[in-house]
């Protein structure tokens, strides 16, 4: 292709140069198991905790308040499986735009005799902090809100539903996978009791993550078996991976602060240039309180699926939705319940930019689009009534 631009960065992102050199040798020399108590298994050990160091740093815990998972899918599950199996009040509430993995989770456990229910949002994805409040006035376990939506980008007022849960003696937990990279997160500030995230959405390796627990936190252990991550979460170290998210985390860290400017600037282009060059979209999220890098679009009379593959075709890559959801054609759960008409969630197309996105990228998706959504709507039966 003439161009291949990456424009799916809340999916996944590219393993960074320094995170893949630091991730080298602990595949070739430093193999060691983590458990062994010979030399290159301390070695191994010794590099996991400077990597629960970094992690921890990122969020303003304690290295010992960190524990390595598989991804932040695992992390949710442990997290809120096990405050419950330890509580003894059954009940969760969650927000309606949560991800499949805390989803998916709570309604495991509502067919299990725990009770479970929704915070409503509002039209920018933002809970309400009044039926929070109402649905906190019976006896709750547990709440758990992300700090910023995977699809639309927006983020919540952590502070404030935490201190709501600290004061109502309520654990909180929120899945920050799409806000550590954008966000400076505090775990003791926010009233924190557990988060989740995810290696790979830092430009550090798949299939690692961390669960925070505060310390003091009634957890039950999630996988049983050996004694790793202090006898709370079983099965061999994953070394090389771990190392690669200790530094990925402390990349973040240090260059936070100068990609957030960049990429910020370039998503408030890419939105300009839509809503001035194309009638009839809508910007979905919360216009202003959204990560720097979430610019998601509905198209009126045209299907997102046809944008994203024809786009495709140009070797631009675009997301109509949640990558854990891309492969069905269901509605959006989070655009519907931020109130977006059927017709709009059928035309939105998400796009993600990350650490290597240009201006020139986004001029090159620019004219594309302009002509995909034009020739699309020309042949659409559905048309454009100008009401969004």
């Amino acid at each position: 292709m003439e161009h291949e631009i990456y424009l799916d960065n809340a999916a996944t992102t590219y393993v960074s140069g320094e995170v893949f050199s630091a991730m080298q040798p602990y595949f070739l020399a430093h193999y060691g198991n983590a458990s062994s108590a010979h030399n290159l298994g301390r070695e191994a050990e010794a590099a996991v905790y400077k990597a629960r160091q970094a992690v921890a740093a990122l969020i303003n815990a304690s290295a010992d308040e960190i524990f390595f998972t598989s991804g932040a899918t695992e992390s949710n599950n442990w997290f809120i499986k096990g405050a419950i199996e330890r509580s003894a009040v059954k009940r969760v509430l969650v927000s309606r735009i949560e991800h499949p993995s805390i989803m998916e989770t709570v309604e495991y456990l509502g067919r299990h005799g725990v009770e479970v229910e929704y915070i409503n949002v509002d039209e920018g994805g933002i809970i309400s902090i009044p039926d929070l409040l109402s649905k906190l006035s019976k006896p709750t376990a547990l709440v758990s809100v992300m700090t910023a939506n995977n699809e639309v980008g927006t983020v919540q007022y952590i502070n404030t539903i935490g201190k709501i849960c600290r004061d109502k003696g309520v654990l909180f937990h929120t899945d920050a996978t799409q806000a550590v990279d954008s966000i400076t997160l505090d775990v003791k500030t926010m009233n924190i009791d557990g988060l989740s995230m995810s290696g790979h959405k830092i430009y550090g390796p798949k299939g690692v993550g961390a669960l925070y627990i505060k310390k003091g936190t009634q957890v039950e252990t999630f996988m049983h078996g050996g004694h790793q991550e202090r006898g709370k979460r079983a099965g061999t170290t994953d070394v090389p991976c771990i190392v690669g998210f200790g530094k990925a985390a402390e990349i973040t860290m240090r260059d936070m602060s100068i990609n957030n400017a960049r990429i910020r600037m370039l998503r408030d282009y890419l939105i300009r240039e839509i809503e001035g060059r194309i009638p009839a979209v809508k910007l979905n999220g919360h216009r202003t309180q959204r990560i720097v890098s979430n610019v998601n679009f509905s198209f009126q009379g045209i299907e997102g699926e046809s944008v994203l593959t024809l786009l495709d075709l140009d070797g631009i890559c675009v997301s109509t939705g949640s990558a854990c959801n891309s492969g069905t054609l269901d509605h959006s759960y989070v655009l519907d319940s931020m109130g977006v008409s059927d017709e709009m969630i059928n035309g939105s197309v998400r796009f993600s930019l990350g650490r290597n996105t240009t201006k020139e990228d986004l001029d090159f998706l620019i004219e594309k689009l302009v002509k995909i959504v034009g020739n699309l709507r020309k042949i659409s039966p559905i048309g454009i009534k100008g009401e969004l």
